[in-house]
C-alpha cells in the first residue's frame, strides 16, 4: 500500500474540513453534507464490487443506519457518537445475516435478492408504528455543540471512512477480494474460505453505508421509508458509473457532479428527471471509464508526449 496516497488523502480531508468550517450556514453547507453522504454511499457500493457483485441492498443498509441512529437518539437518548456507531453496527449485524444467506448466489441473482431485500425492509418501516410508520421519524437532532460544526464533522467522518476503505482495499484482505472477483475457484483451491471472505467484505461495506445513513438522519433531522428505496442504490450506481468505478476517487467525482446537477435540476419542475437522466446517459456515453478514467487517460497522453 502506498502510504503517500494515504498521507495525501488525509491532507486533502483536513483542507476540506477547514474550508467547510469557514463556510457560513445555509444551503451551501447542506449541499456539502449531501455530497459527502452520497460519496460514502457510492463508496460502500463500490467496495462490494471488489468481489464482483453489485449490491442493490446498499439502500437497505443506509436505511438501517439511519433508523438505528434515529431510535438510539430519540428513544434511548444515547450519546451522539454512540448513536452514530450504533446505526453502523445495526447495518453490520443485518449485513452479516444477509450476506451469509445470500452470497452463495452470484451475478443477477444476488442483485435481484438485494433489490427485494431493500423493498422488504422499506415496507417493514411503514408497518412498525414506533418507527413512525409511513410518516417516518422526526426530531433527530445532533448535539447543540455541533450545530455550527456539523458539515465539518460530516466531511471529516466521510473522509476518514474513505481512507479506511482505501487502506482495506490495498491490504491483503482487499487483494483476496479482488482475486475472488477474478477467479474464486483458484482462491478456494489455496484454502481460503471464499464465502466468509465475501461476507466480511459485505459487512465492511454495510458499516460504511450505515454510517452514511446515520449522518443523513442528523443532517436532515427527519427520515421516512421512502428515503431508502431502491432508487437510492440506483443513484449510488450512477455516481460510480459517472465518476469511474475502477478508481477509489470515482465515487467522489461522480457524487460531486451529479448532486450538483440535481440541485440545479430541482428548479425545472417536471423536467427534473429528464435533465438528470440525460446528464447520466451523456456522461456514460462520452466517458465510458468515468471522469477519473478520462483524467487518467489525459494524463497518460501528456506523459507520452513529454517522453516523445
Amino acid at each position: 500500500m502506498d502510504k503517500r496516497v494515504l498521507y495525501s488523502g488525509a491532507g486533502a480531508v483536513a483542507l476540506l474540513c477547514v474550508a467547510t468550517a469557514a463556510m457560513t450556514a445555509g444551503y451551501g453547507t447542506n449541499l456539502v453534507c449531501w455530497i459527502a453522504i452520497a460519496v460514502l454511499t457510492a463508496a460502500s457500493l463500490r467496495f462490494v464490487m471488489l468481489i464482483g457483485e453489485l449490491n442493490f441492498a446498499t439502500a437497505a443498509f443506509v436505511g438501517l443506519g439511519a433508523y438505528g441512529a434515529g431510535v438510539a437518539t430519540t428513544v434511548m437518548d444515547w450519546p451522539f457518537l454512540l448513536c452514530l456507531l450504533f446505526g453502523g453496527m445495526v447495518a453490520v449485524v443485518v449485513g452479516l445475516v444477509f450476506g451469509y444467506v445470500t452470497l452463495r448466489t452470484k451475478g443477477p441473482y444476488f442483485l435481484l435478492i438485494g433489490f427485494a431485500f431493500t423493498e422488504v425492509v422499506r415496507l417493514i418501516y411503514t408497518k412498525v408504528h414506533w418507527l413512525g410508520g409511513n410518516s417516518g421519524m422526526v426530531g433527530i437532532f445532533p448535539p447543540r455543540y455541533l450545530d455550527a460544526w456539523l458539515p465539518t464533522f460530516v466531511v471529516a467522518v466521510v473522509g476518514v471512512l474513505l481512507l479506511a476503505l482505501y487502506a482495506i482495499e490495498k491490504s491483503h484482505f482487499g487483494k483476496t477480494c479482488i482475486a475472488i472477483r477474478d477467479n474464486d475457484a483458484v482462491v478456494q483451491s489455496v484454502g481460503i474460505n471464499v464465502h466468509m471472505t465475501k461476507v466480511a467484505c459485505l459487512c465492511v461495506a454495510a458499516f460504511a453505508a450505515g454510517i452514511a445513513g446515520g449522518l443523513s438522519a442528523y443532517v436532515n433531522n427527519v427520515i421516512s421509508p421512502g428515503d431508502f428505496g431502491f432508487l437510492l442504490s440506483t443513484f449510488a450506481l450512477a455516481y460510480l458509473k459517472v465518476g469511474g468505478e475502477d478508481n477509489p476517487l470515482g465515487p467522489v467525482a461522480g457524487a460531486v457532479l451529479l448532486v450538483l446537477l440535481a440541485s440545479v435540476a430541482m428548479g425545472m419542475g417536471a423536467g427534473e428527471h429528464v435533465f438528470y437522466g440525460m446528464a447520466i446517459v451523456l456522461s456514460v456515453l462520452l466517458m465510458p471509464k468515468g471522469i477519473t478514467g478520462l483524467i487518467q487517460r489525459g494524463w497518460e497522453m501528456r506523459r507520452k508526449r513529454s517522453a516523445a
